[in-house]
């Protein structure tokens, strides 16, 4: 495995605009290539913060977010969603599918948003992680016809498209059964293991955590004013 970092966070303040008692800092972070890390903590204790701050959603009100050789801190909102597009596999919790596409046009926007008309190649890759996933028959569907299981099958399959050296997740089997989370965890190490890729997942289920490489622990953040929390790797 490459020593490498992918990202590195250092020196990293967040302060939520609409929530001044909630201050998240990382001192130091690095993800290495090929990784696979889970993240784990209470809800509040800013995983998900942590996840938009990598992705480039949001940015630091101080420090940097260093990804894929580039300080992103310092881009436009542009620059940061076409290295999203075409570098990044994310799924985060609201899963964003768009109602009015089939399922299949779904899992291609990448695609069309980051590279342009999707190609032969790149419906088959779709069918084929679909059919990994047990959703192809569901390919034709709107999303509004899914259940919300089969939703987030279908939100990891889009992230997985392009076959991102970068694959962020927010609990992607937390609507699953253990069945279907043990299959959504095998496509992603499988992902990780076949393109050098690295993958950073928050989790909250600890049974899952023995087949990642690391895992980081972020404590809940204290309630009163000018209380923080830092994550350290």
């Amino acid at each position: 495995m490459a020593t490498d970092p992918i990202v590195l966070l250092h020196a990293l303040e967040f302060r939520h605009p609409n929530a001044d008692s909630f201050v998240l800092r990382v001192a130091h972070l690095e993800l290495r290539r090929g990784e696979r890390v889970a993240c784990v903590g209470p809800s509040g204790s800013g995983k998900t913060t942590l996840l938009h701050l990598i992705s480039g959603v949001t940015i630091p009100s101080a420090g940097s977010v260093h990804v894929l050789g580039d300080h992103i801190e310092s881009w436009s909102d542009d620059a940061r969603r076409a290295m999203r597009l075409r570098h990044i596999g994310m799924v985060f919790q609201e899963l964003e599918l768009i109602e009015y596409l089939s399922t299949l046009d779904n899992l291609l926007l990448p695609v069309r948003l980051g590279v342009g008309p999707p190609n032969a190649s790149h419906r088959d890759r779709a069918v084929h992680l679909a059919r990994s996933m047990g959703i192809e028959h569901l390919l034709p569907r709107p999303p509004r016809r899914l259940s919300q299981g089969e939703r987030q099958r279908a939100a990891l399959c889009r992230a997985l498209l392009l076959s991102p050296p970068l694959v962020l997740c927010d609990e992607p089997t937390g609507n699953l059964d253990p069945v279907n989370s043990q299959r959504v965890l095998d496509l992603l190490l499988d992902h990780v293991a076949s393109t050098g890729s690295t993958l950073f997942m928050v989790t909250h289920n600890h049974a899952l955590l023995h087949r990642f490489d690391r895992v980081l622990d972020m404590p809940s953040l204290s309630t009163p004013r000018h209380s923080s929390q830092e994550a350290r790797a």
